[in-house]
């Protein structure tokens, strides 16, 4: 694909659940089914899906749909999502339940209570809408989601730490899949905050990638629970927090990473934020570095390179006292203890800010 190739869109699981369950209650109530079906978008807009297969036992029926996330790197692209529908007595309305690879949730916090499938309340709102559209009257049906090798994929997200059992969450707000918006990244990181909330934990850390996060967690004794995997989305974690606060933040990272929060950006991914080495002239300012020192840096190529470059334990503590009034200015939250504390690769505490 070339840099100026349009981006495909795909749809959530959420979407292809839904598609499944409709094309399963058709074939339930009909004794056939669309190919494809379609489907209604929570934006009103609708969307048609290829049915993978189906068939229907008695007062049972099952569809099933290949999950197409487009250009997005999502781990569910061409899994394979299936809705088992039975018939359920009048006034039953639907009912929904967690099928081989869909997690069950364990903890407070998440939009459903403990004990419910994971299947997120907008894929609820789709499935009941899709389904009322085959019977105005009113639809009284068990509905079991299932994804294939789904347990498997559900190591590779946050799931577990959620208090995620047993499977993938059943996802999607708008119905669409935008590419790398990284949409369900910064969904684990509110539920994440979500939980710890609910639990009622005092202390959270935001850590920029594995290194980090152990060092941190170590650093502080802290439970998995009260662990973000922030990632990139400074600005998007500190947003959130605006608006759902805890009494005590850390935010973890590496030496560029930290740096580039210094110099005031909140996406710091590689794609989106320089890490410039000569950003470190003017952290390091109360430093007086010498001639040969200042030198040094503008022939260096990575934040990395020029930290080392520098030899003086007290930069680490620059740039995590710039990255914590940098994450302050956006928190923005007078009741939340915030600071900073930085990590060469190695796992190495080599600035902290204090706290706030």
């Amino acid at each position: 694909m070339t840099p100026n190739t349009a981006l495909r869109r795909g749809w959530t699981t959420g979407s292809c659940a839904t598609a499944a369950a409709k094309a399963a209650w058709i074939l339930l109530r009909t004794g056939d089914y669309p190919d494809p079906v379609n489907i209604t978008l929570p934006g009103g807009k609708s969307a048609a899906f290829a049915v993978n297969g189906a068939s229907r036992t008695g007062d049972t029926a099952w569809a099933s749909v290949i999950k197409d996330a487009g250009d997005d790197p999502d781990v569910t692209h061409g899994a394979l999502i299936s809705a088992t529908i039975e018939s359920a007595p009048t006034g039953a309305g639907i009912v929904f339940r967690a099928g081989p690879g869909v997690g069950t949730i364990t903890r407070p916090g998440l939009p459903l209570p403990p004990g419910e499938p994971a299947i997120n309340p907008v894929p609820r709102d789709m499935i009941r809408r899709a389904l009322t559209e085959i019977t105005p009257a009113g639809a009284d049906a068990i509905v079991t989601i299932s994804i294939a090798d789904g347990e498997n994929l559900a190591e590779k997200t946050l799931n577990a730490r959620l208090g995620i059992i047993g499977g993938l969450s059943v996802l999607g707000t708008t119905g669409v899949v935008i590419p790398y918006s990284c949409s369900a990244w910064i969904h684990s990181i509110h539920r994440g905050i979500d939980v710890a909330r609910a639990l009622g934990l005092p202390h959270l850390a935001a850590s920029t990638g594995s290194t980090s996060e152990n060092a941190v967690q170590a650093l502080y004794e802290l439970p998995e629970t009260a662990l973000i995997d922030m990632g990139d989305f400074a600005g998007g974690t500190l947003k959130y927090l605006h608006r759902h606060s805890v009494p005590r933040l850390t935010i973890a990272g590496g030496i560029a990473k930290m740096t580039k929060l210094a110099q005031g950006h909140l996406d710091l991914h590689s794609s989106r934020s320089l890490a410039d080495p000569l950003a470190l002239l003017t952290l390091a300012a109360p430093l007086s570095l010498s001639p040969g020192q200042i030198e040094s840096l503008r022939h260096t190529s990575s934040i990395a390179e020029a930290f080392s470059a520098l030899q003086d334990p007290r930069l680490g503590t620059l740039i995590a006292q710039a990255a914590a009034a940098t994450a302050r200015r956006t928190l923005n939250a007078p009741g939340c203890a915030l600071d900073v504390v930085v990590f060469d690769r190695q796992g190495k505490l080599v600035g902290r800010s204090g706290l706030s």
